[in-house]
C-alpha cells in the first residue's frame, strides 16, 4: 500500500493560521499581565508585644491618674480606634487592661488612665505608683467596643468610664454628627478629662448633687435611631440595658469595667489534676473566683472573656461555648466559662 503524502515535509499536520493567531494574542496578553503585576513586599509579623516608657504622669481627678506611654526604642506605634484598650503587663507580673483615651492621631504616645482601688486586687494602685522613666510591655491595641459610624449618639459615661467614651466623643464632633454627652460620677472631684469635653453639649451629673441618676430618664434623651454608647460601673451598665426601649431603632453598645453578674449558672465541680483536688463551684460563683481561694496566685485578669490572661487546659469534662478565647489556641477560660455538666479537671 502506498503510505499517503504527509501534509507538511517533515511529517506535521499543518497548523490552522486561524488559532495561531488566537495563541499568540492570548500569550501576549499573559505576558503583559504578568509584568503589570505588582512585587508585594515580604509579609512580615505583627509585634504584638511593645516594649513602652512612662513618659508623663498626671493627676485627672481625686483618685485618676493618667499615664503617657512612648514606644522604648522611640518607634511610630500601631494605629487605634476609638473603643480600643491596651493589656499592660505592670512590673509584678499583673496583667490590666486600660481603655486608650488619648488622640488615635498621635501615633507617638498612647494615654491611658487608672482609678485606684485600694480594695482591688492590687493592680490600680501598682499603676498609680509607676512614675515617669518606667518600663512596661504591653499588648495591643485591641478592639471588645468598636466605634460605629453613625448620624446621632447618645454617651453615658459613669466615672473612669470616661476613658473609653472621651475618644469617640471627639470622632463624633470631628464627623459632624448629632452627639449628647451625660457624665456622672459621685463629685466633680472624681470626674477625670473635664477640662477636655466641649460644655454645650455635656451634662454632668453627680451623685452629691442631682442624686444617683434613673437610667430610664437619661435614656430618654435618645431620639429613635440614636446609637447609644455606655460605659461605667457594673450597676450603671445593669440599669441601662434594663431600662433600654425597644422597638425604636436606637442600638446599645457598652463596656464593663467589671465581671457581670452570673444570672444563668448551674453548680459543677473542678478538678485539679495535679493535686487531685476537687472544688465545687456554686451557681452564683465563677471558676476563676472559686480557684482563687484554693490556688492564689492563678493568673488573670479582664474576668470578661476576651483578654485570654485565665485560660487553663482542659483535661477532661465538657465545657459550654464560652471554653475557647481563640480560634486556633484552645482552652478554658475560668472566668467566664462553666462546665455543661458534670465535673471538669484543669491541667492545674
Amino acid at each position: 500500500m502506498t503510505a499517503p503524502i504527509p501534509p507538511s515535509l517533515n511529517g506535521r499536520r499543518d497548523r490552522d493560521p486561524f488559532w495561531v493567531a488566537v495563541s499568540a494574542v492570548f500569550g501576549g496578553i499573559h505576558r503583559v499581565r504578568r509584568l503589570r503585576q505588582p512585587v508585594l513586599p515580604p509579609v512580615r509579623p505583627v509585634e504584638r508585644d511593645l516594649a513602652m516608657v512612662v513618659r508623663e504622669v498626671r493627676r485627672e481627678a481625686a483618685d485618676v491618674v493618667s499615664l503617657r506611654l512612648a514606644a522604648a526604642d522611640g518607634r511610630v506605634l500601631p494605629a487605634w480606634q476609638p473603643g480600643c484598650h491596651l493589656d499592660v503587663l505592670l512590673p509584678s507580673g499583673r496583667r490590666r487592661q486600660y481603655s486608650l483615651c488619648g488622640d488615635p492621631a498621635d501615633r507617638r504616645t498612647y494615654r491611658i488612665a487608672v482609678r485606684a482601688l485600694p480594695a482591688g486586687a492590687g493592680g490600680s494602685v501598682e499603676a498609680h505608683g509607676l512614675a515617669e522613666g518606667d518600663a512596661l510591655r504591653v499588648r495591643g491595641p485591641r478592639n471588645a467596643f468598636p466605634f460605629l459610624a453613625g448620624e446621632r449618639y447618645l454617651f453615658l459615661a459613669g466615672g473612669i468610664g470616661i476613658t473609653a467614651i472621651l475618644p469617640m466623643v471627639h470622632a463624633a464632633a470631628r464627623a459632624g454628627a448629632d452627639w449628647r454627652l451625660v457624665y456622672t460620677g459621685r463629685s466633680r472631684t472624681t470626674l477625670p478629662f473635664l477640662d477636655e469635653l466641649p460644655a454645650e453639649r455635656v451634662t454632668v451629673r453627680t451623685d452629691d448633687v442631682d442624686g444617683v441618676p434613673d437610667c430610664a430618664e437619661l435614656l430618654s434623651l435618645a431620639a429613635p435611631g440614636t446609637a447609644v454608647y455606655c460605659c461605667g460601673p457594673a450597676a450603671m451598665i445593669d440599669g441601662v440595658r434594663a431600662a433600654f426601649p425597644a422597638g425604636t431603632g436606637s442600638t446599645l453598645h457598652f463596656e464593663r469595667f467589671a465581671p457581670a453578674p452570673i444570672v444563668d449558672g448551674k453548680p459543677f465541680e473542678i478538678e485539679l489534676r495535679g493535686s487531685g483536688v476537687v472544688l465545687p463551684v456554686p451557681a452564683d460563683r465563677s471558676a476563676l473566683d472559686v480557684l482563687r481561694e484554693a490556688v492564689p496566685g492563678v493568673a488573670y485578669s479582664c474576668r470578661q472573656g476576651f483578654c485570654g490572661t485565665c485560660r487553663v487546659g482542659l483535661v477532661a469534662g465538657h465545657a459550654d461555648e464560652r471554653a475557647v478565647s481563640d480560634a486556633d489556641e484552645s482552652g478554658l477560660l475560668v472566668c467566664v466559662s462553666r462546665a455543661s455538666g458534670g465535673r471538669l479537671t484543669l491541667d492545674l
